[in-house]
């Protein structure tokens, strides 16, 4: 139950980390968007180097977007969570192997209480 908690855990800070990550890429990105649309208005209104520092802004904000994106989906379980979810499935295998064994033991006493001869 333990490791189930510690894997569970794990798992729960890590979905958060990505959310996280991903609020953070989505705000990026909208300022990408926000730059790229004032450096089309600096262009538009005149030809000045302001248009390239917007453009040099969006495209920025737009990578690092893209590089918080990869992290945020590229995230996977870390060695304790493996452990915890290796060592669940070796309890749930060895609770099902015990359950087959009590099964298989139940109809052996039955089958020898039927076969015995009453008095």
């Amino acid at each position: 139950m333990e490791a189930e908690t510690l894997r569970l855990s794990h798992r729960m800070k890590r979905t958060i980390a990505r959310g996280v990550l991903g609020c953070i890429a989505l705000a990026l990105l909208l300022g990408a968007l926000g730059f790229g649309h004032v450096a089309a208005w600096y262009w538009l209104r005149d030809f000045m180097a302001a248009r390239y520092v917007a453009l040099m802004f969006a495209g920025c904000d737009l990578l690092l977007a893209l590089l918080l994106a990869i992290l945020a989906a590229r995230s996977v379980p870390g060695p304790v969570e493996r452990e915890a979810l290796a060592l669940r499935r070796r309890a749930l295998d060895d609770a099902v192997a015990s359950l087959s064994v009590s099964a298989l033991l139940i109809r052996l006493v039955d089958q020898v209480i039927r076969r015995r001869p009453r008095r």
